[in-house]
């Protein structure tokens, strides 16, 4: 059987005869989306809101990644063996399979084991444009599926700016704005290895590598670099971990996000853009806004949009269905996504 021990926070269990079933709907619900070229990256399924809160599973071209959030894996290892029967039955053309275990004692595990194929996707295309992957170089895929619409909005609004993507991970939204026609993409991050993915991607789209716009270093101390230097962008994406620390200072969603907006605030241009992105499912959609609104008292700061999480990402089931940790409205998922206007006082511009 299906282990069927999950927290009380997630949404009902299926039965083990109903598995394959939700499997086929929501591959059903979202198999349009796949490119024919099967060079594109979708969540098929995602088993917090569809039924099976341990198990997660993404297509990256033509491999295939079932995430197992089981807190034991091995108690949702039947569900994962039947999951990889489901799909590599339903779609021959994938050519590889990978398994993460979320919350194995082996690190390898957490990045990801090889169970098919002889290597994982090293590429995909969304909207016409190249990202270099890495599936297996951190627990997480190395592109987040969640931030697609923002992608798109980058790649039409960012023509002739100049971008910061701190906490920039592999670089998909700095490559989205630079898709989009932006002048200049700063792209920051405390790792060299995230920031090799993203020096990848910009070789694959034919954009210029200069390496002064790939800053490896923490975020304090580079965003205090910039501003010393009086350096303004038309645009800011803020994307911090849950929680880190270095010497330079601690990021913590709950506790700190004031000063990261605080220390990012300065570097921006009149009528520029700060976007913000929350993924933490702990903090309301309610709260956060709250929270933006105390920032932008003043008329500093203004509400231009909410970007919304693709709904083929979240799946079929309407969240009022759901036990979620808290209430993401007025936002469609936990992750939070704003993009907020920016006005200073002194007029400056970039």
């Amino acid at each position: 059987m299906i282990n069927t021990t999950t927290s009380e926070t997630t949404n009902s269990i299926v039965a083990e005869s109903e598995f394959g079933g939700i499997l086929g709907m929501a591959l059903a619900n979202r198999e349009t989306r796949l490119h024919p070229a099967f060079d594109s990256a979708l969540r098929v399924f995602n088993g917090f809101y569809e039924g099976y809160p341990d198990l997660s599973v993404d297509i990256y071209g033509r491999t295939l990644v079932i995430h197992n959030y089981a807190s034991e894996p091995a108690n949702a290892g039947h569900a994962v063996a039947k999951a990889r029967d489901f799909y590599e039955e339903r779609l021959p053309w994938l050519k590889a399979t990978v398994v993460k275990s979320r919350y194995s004692k082996l690190e390898e595990e957490k990045r990801g084991l090889l169970v098919k194929g002889d290597s994982a996707e090293r590429v995909i295309r969304e909207n016409g444009v190249a990202y270099a992957i890495d599936i297996m170089l951190n627990q997480d895929t190395s592109f987040y599926l969640d931030t697609r619409h923002l992608r798109e909005w980058l790649t039409e609004n960012m023509t002739g700016k100049t971008v910061l993507n701190t906490f920039a991970y592999t670089g998909s939204l700095g490559i989205a704005a630079l898709a989009g026609g932006a002048r200049r993409v700063i792209q920051t991050d405390i790792s060299r290895a995230f920031l090799n993915v993203a020096r990848d991607s910009t070789l694959r789209n034919g954009f210029l590598l200069e390496k002064a716009n790939f800053v490896n270093g923490d975020f304090w101390a580079k965003t205090a670099s910039l501003k010393r230097e009086n350096v303004l962008l038309d645009c800011v994406i803020v994307d911090p971990p849950l929680y880190s620390k270095t010497r330079g200072g601690t990021v913590d969603l709950a506790a700190s996000y004031g000063g990261i907006l605080n220390k990012i605030r300065p570097l921006i241009a009149d009528n520029g853009y700060l976007i913000t992105i929350n993924n933490a499912l702990f903090i309301s959609g309610k709260a956060h806004m709250e929270f933006l609104n105390q920032q932008y008292e003043g008329g500093y700061l203004t509400v231009e949009s909410i970007v919304p999480v693709p709904e083929d990402f979240i799946g079929a089931t309407s969240l009022d269905s759901l036990a979620l940790p808290a209430d993401p409205t007025p936002f469609n998922h936990s992750t939070k996504i704003v993009i907020l206007k920016v006005k200073r006082k002194d007029g400056r511009v970039s």
